[in-house]
């Protein structure tokens, strides 16, 4: 069992999810938000998002908390209003940056799934979780394909748009590299998905992008794919730009994350150090694996 009940007769349980950085996309809109997504493709992460879900009765009002800080949560509320009725205390941890293109709302999203359906004992399947994470995503605009990667893990090709009922993934075979990343600042989806100019350009600079590496799948033409995409979409920030090429320059590959200020970099394994002390020379380095991990239960 991954659920545990306390003196009191509440229920608790535990899960994590994944990462997730996006390299290029293209929206596809549609009314019925299990449809609506974006294609592209992307890097699951070994760090993510650890969720704890608390029902019963001494839980008054849902409440959703990051880090120890009580938040609004939108999707991650959207979820657990979509799977229950019952007011959740929901305490979310995270290894990754916060609306900064590593896909932490849909973590969160996710574990908030995962850990509701242990505690509730409701024996979904892993589909139906994923369905109630990715229509939550989009209804409030936090994210388009996210939850289509990390319920897959690795380097993820989306193929077609959606949540798993209609959406199509695959993936380009890579080991579980390095992956370098800087942040340097927030931009809100919600403001570019709403933004007519922004998506007409984004669609165009994905579908180029996705054309030109399903040519040739491998993780070093996805990152030269990102790195145009990045600035064919006039997304890339100037100091992102000289981050980047200064990552290249070192033998590296960089881009920036969708949608987020970040600069993502990986290096053949010879050359990971020297990427490393190029990238420090610009901020603080955070680091992580290509991950194979997927969304999971956990025990307490």
């Amino acid at each position: 069992m991954h659920r545990y009940q306390s003196e009191g007769g509440d229920f608790f349980a535990k899960a994590y999810a994944p990462g997730h950085i996006t390299g290029f996309f293209q929206i596809h809109e549609n009314e019925n938000p299990h449809r609506k997504g974006s294609t592209g493709c992307g890097i699951v992460l070994n760090g993510g998002v650890t969720t704890e879900v608390k029902v019963g009765e001494s839980v008054e009002k849902t409440e959703i908390f990051l880090n120890g800080k009580e938040v609004e949560g939108r999707t991650t509320r959207t979820v657990a209003e979509m799977i229950t009725d019952m007011p959740v205390r929901i305490n979310s941890w995270a290894e990754i940056p916060i609306g900064c293109g590593f896909g932490a709302s849909g973590a969160g999203a996710i574990g908030t799934a995962y850990a509701l359906n242990s505690a509730l004992s409701l024996n979904r399947t892993t589909k139906n979780l994923t369905e109630y994470a990715h229509v939550a995503e989009v209804v409030n605009c936090s994210g388009l394909g996210d939850i289509a990667g990390q319920s897959n893990g690795g380097v993820v090709i989306r193929l077609q748009p959606g949540g798993p009922e209609f959406g199509l993934v695959d993936n380009i075979p890579t080991p579980e590299a390095r992956v370098y990343c800087i942040v340097l600042g927030e931009i809100s989806t919600n403001s570019v998905l709403k933004d007519r100019a922004a998506v007409e350009k984004i669609n165009t600079a994905g579908r180029a992008a996705m054309s030109e590496l399903l040519k040739k799948p491998t993780l070093e033409n996805f990152m030269y794919q990102a790195k145009d995409f990045a600035s064919k979409t006039g997304l890339m920030s100037s100091r992102a730009k000289d981050i980047i090429e200064a990552a290249n320059a070192s033998g590296g590959l960089a881009s920036q994350a969708m949608l987020g200020d970040t600069i993502f970099a990986v290096a053949p394994y010879y050359q990971e150090f020297t990427l490393y002390e190029v990238l420090q020379e610009f901020g603080e380095v955070l680091e992580y694996n290509i991950g194979t991990c997927v969304p999971k239960l956990m025990y307490d």
